[in-house]
């Protein structure tokens, strides 16, 4: 089981200018004691393609670049290690790929990738083609001319470099089979299903987390846990459907957290928050900030269903965000960039908050105490801010939170008051034994209360928004402990 202490998100390259090696070198150095576990993002075949990793040529072999499988046996030796099994495509660059542009139909890998064709046999009509749910604009096809003088529509969801694999047939089976024994042969123990919504696509729906998405996340589920391994599944979409989609997996992420924690700040109000967490699985992995955008939709309606947040709310959230990164954001998200992304901006969350040392210190202080596991993303951990220079270089949006680091910055980001605060923050969360025990939410308006208790140990975290008070009021049979979050920033 994955342990209940903060766990850090974090490219190898990115956050230490070096390799996997170096990461392990400064979780065990300058942030030893700090994470009980580590998501390793992307470290496949090449770490640097057109989505940072998301895109694997082979998802089987680690870049030689950053190192080999028996570093990443290293680093799971210490900690809890999280892989992204990239259930939804391959690279067009792949060697897979390249075959079958090479010989069609007639390619031994033909069948690893989906084709409009092999959903809709019949012609698709434009009706069926609108219903399609798709994360950016545009068509969800790519007609891709191949060397056997036919031109075929394959399945591209997110780019055409990234072509979608047919996970029900025999050699997509066989092709995410090898990814996932590959992975519980070298210490990974926790599998975050990438794009897993979009797995599953059948003629007349919108071939977005169908029923049949939910009976295939239950077997690669079930098949990753009898490998010693346990599931996340990375959703963005409406609030009702993660509540679902817990209870078919082991854990699931908290994606509606981050909005609404930015609105309660923005608003004063802690209405939507305090709903919210009300409800929420408690079987979560809670982020503010990740490799992609601050996810919107996970906290707004969507068609005929109500958000947490409704469709002014929303807005109000995504302008203030501009508002407080002086408009960088906005350079970094929708048709400014090249990925377009509907459902995200592209902001550090530090920038989102206009870059108040308390507010974000406030903001980790509510991830803590929410249900579930936190994670911190390593643009978070140092507090850096909207990496415009890279946004420049790439005219990637999400490049603008995917900074490169080095050992000198991070030992500078480390005399930073708000990185000191934030480290005093997770030491709390880390080793208060309360956090296992039941959670509890109250308030409304501009206040609200999160508390943990076990036993004749308890731990609450009472805000009030509007005067921007802050307490962590820790009790045990023997005491009472009061400590005001503005503290931690001294």
């Amino acid at each position: 089981m994955m342990k209940n202490k903060v766990q850090l998100i974090t490219y190898a390259d990115r956050i230490t200018g070096k390799d996997i090696n170096a990461l392990t070198d400064l979780l065990n150095g300058p942030l030893e004691g700090v994470f009980g576990g580590v998501h390793l993002l992307p470290f496949y075949n090449p770490i640097d393609g057109s989505d940072a990793g998301f895109d694997p040529i082979d998802h089987s072999a680690v870049d030689e670049r950053i190192g080999t499988w028996q570093d990443i046996q290293t680093l799971g030796k210490e900690y809890d290690l999280m892989a992204d099994l990239i259930v939804n495509h391959v690279s067009a660059q792949s060697f897979q790929f390249k075959d079958v542009l090479k010989n069609g139909k007639k390619s031994a890998y033909w069948d690893l990738f989906l084709t409009k064709e092999d959903v809709f046999p019949k012609g698709m009509s434009d009706a069926e083609q609108q219903a399609i749910y798709r994360p950016r604009p545009g068509s969800c096809f790519t007609p891709i001319a191949c060397e056997d003088g036919e031109t075929y529509e394959f399945w591209t969801t997110f780019t055409d470099n990234q072509i979608d694999i047919n996970v029900k047939s025999s050699a997509g089976i066989a092709y995410l089979d090898n990814v996932l024994t590959k992975f519980s042969q070298n210490n990974v123990n926790i599998i975050r299903l990438d794009a897993a919504g979009y797995a599953i696509k059948k003629a007349g729906t919108n071939c977005f987390m169908l029923d049949q998405t939910f009976d295939y996340l239950d077997k690669l589920s079930a098949q990753a846990n009898e490998l010693g391994m346990e599931t996340i599944a990375e959703i963005h979409s409406h609030y009702q459907t993660q509540v679902e989609v817990a209870k078919r997996v082991n854990m699931v992420y908290d994606f509606a957290l981050p909005p609404l924690i930015l609105h309660s700040l923005f608003t004063n109000n802690s209405d939507a928050l305090v709903k919210w967490l009300g409800i929420s699985p408690r079987n979560c992995l809670t982020v503010l900030d990740t490799h992609d955008g601050i996810g919107i939709i996970d906290a707004g309606p969507m068609g005929d269903k109500a958000g947490l947040l409704n469709a002014a709310q929303i807005d109000n959230l995504v302008e203030t965000i501009h508002a407080n990164s002086h408009d960088q954001s906005r350079q970094a998200t929708g048709a400014a960039a090249s990925n377009v992304d509907l459902y995200q901006v592209n902001c550090t969350y530090y920038n989102a908050l206009g870059t108040s040392d308390f507010d974000y210190l406030l903001a980790r202080a509510i991830q803590f105490f929410a249900p579930g596991v936190p994670q911190v993303y390593y643009g978070g951990l140092f507090a850096c801010e909207n990496d415009m220079e890279l946004l420049a270089t790439s005219n990637v949006g999400r490049d603008i939170n995917r900074p490169y680091l080095d050992a000198n910055i991070i030992d500078q980001s480390l005399t930073k008051p708000v990185v000191q605060g934030l480290l005093k923050l997770i030491t709390i969360r880390n080793t208060r034994s309360a956090f296992n025990g039941e959670f509890n939410v109250a308030g409304s308006g501009n206040c609200c209360s999160l508390k943990w208790q076990q036993g004749e140990q308890a731990i609450e975290l009472k805000v009030n928004f509007e005067s921007r008070e802050a307490l962590i009021i820790e009790q045990n049979e023997n005491e009472q402990i009061t400590t005001s979050l503005s503290d931690l920033l001294s």
